[in-house]
């Protein structure tokens, strides 16, 4: 059953056209777009298997979900973005550490300061885990929220990616946007649930993506509450908050949503716990896993990627049943500029 949002759209579009074969012709082309809300996918197997199922939970019968608890959560690097060739918000992070190096001499002898001085992006790698977290830490930590969200929104407008010479912002994916409006318009709620950091989404994916600041978890650094000269301001501390990956993504959803997802979608083995908790609901639920497949539009890796490995998450999704977007084959276009 189509949502009844687009029948009374493509109503209204109908009976208001006046007569003329260009008037006739443009009408039908807004009432085709109108009727297939998922109109950057491709017809097939995974297209059908999304829209099959949010038409059985949203239709009265065994399998209807109370709108309460029409709950989806979406993962954002490599999964409603781009994520190579490394996290964006690495980048942001990268070039706000190279401003701030003429302060800090000694950074030019410590990793993983030094690898970033000197434009050695493998040696940044090199660092792990704790060097990268360290790097992101040092360029928020005694920032305002205010005068770090002026810097990420700031960094967005002036700064291009390396491949594709466009702000990092355009790179968001249209097919998973269009996924995003079409829950929507089906009473679901979205969220994002992403281990990148839940400050520097919460400037720019509200507009991306439509989706409220309020419904964006993601990792976080402590901060603390300031008052001075009658001036009340949050201040960034260089101390790990919460991750919100792998395990912590489940942690995050329980604490801030409270609720199981009926719907969930991820791109790595980071995403994998969100997903086997969604596939626990009692509900019926839906577990989506986008595999990159496409070197010529953007990218193709999985197993062995250092960014956004999908490996364990591959092997659950195909033992289980979960549904798997093959970037190729059922996109037909991937950004909004291509």
């Amino acid at each position: 059953m189509k949502n009844i949002i687009y029948i009374l759209f493509i109503g209204i579009t109908f009976f208001s056209c006046k007569e003329g074969s260009d008037q006739n012709e443009e009408a039908a082309t807004t009432i085709d777009e109108i009727s297939d809300p998922l109109s950057s996918w491709n017809d097939g197997a995974t297209k059908t298997a999304i829209i099959d199922f949010i038409e059985k939970v949203t239709t009265q019968g065994p399998d209807f979900v109370p709108i309460e608890d029409r709950i989806a959560t979406f993962d954002n690097d490599g999964n409603l973005w781009a994520e190579q060739p490394a996290y964006f918000q690495l980048f942001f992070a990268i070039d706000q550490v190279k401003a701030m190096a003429k302060d800090h001499p000694e950074w030019k002898d410590k990793e993983p300061f030094k690898s970033v001085i000197n434009n050695d992006m493998k040696g940044l790698m090199a660092s792990g885990e704790h060097g990268l977290l360290e790097l992101v830490m040092v360029s928020h930590s005694g920032m305002t929220g205010e005068a770090y969200k002026k810097a990420v929104s700031n960094w967005l407008k002036t700064t291009k990616h390396p491949r594709f010479n466009q702000p990092y912002s355009a790179l968001i994916y249209q097919p998973m946007v269009e996924l995003l409006a079409y829950l929507r318009a089906n009473e679901f709620k979205t969220f994002i649930v992403s281990g990148g950091g839940i400050d520097f989404m919460r400037v720019w994916a509200s507009e991306a993506y439509g989706i409220p600041s309020d419904q964006i978890i993601g990792s976080s650094i402590k901060a603390k509450f300031d008052y001075t000269d009658g001036k009340a301001s949050i201040i960034k501390l260089p101390e790990i908050d919460f991750i919100d990956d792998k395990e912590g993504k489940p942690v995050g959803i329980y604490q801030h949503i409270g609720k199981k997802p009926i719907f969930a979608s991820g791109n790595s083995d980071g995403d994998l716990q969100m997903l086997q908790y969604t596939d626990s609901n009692t509900y019926p639920s839906f577990q989506l896993y986008l595999h990159h497949t496409d070197a010529e539009r953007e990218w193709a890796y999985d197993r062995e990627s250092s960014i956004g490995r999908l490996d364990k998450g591959l092997d659950e999704a195909h033992g289980k049943g979960w549904t798997v977007i093959d970037m190729k084959n059922d996109w037909k276009t991937v950004f909004p500029f291509q």
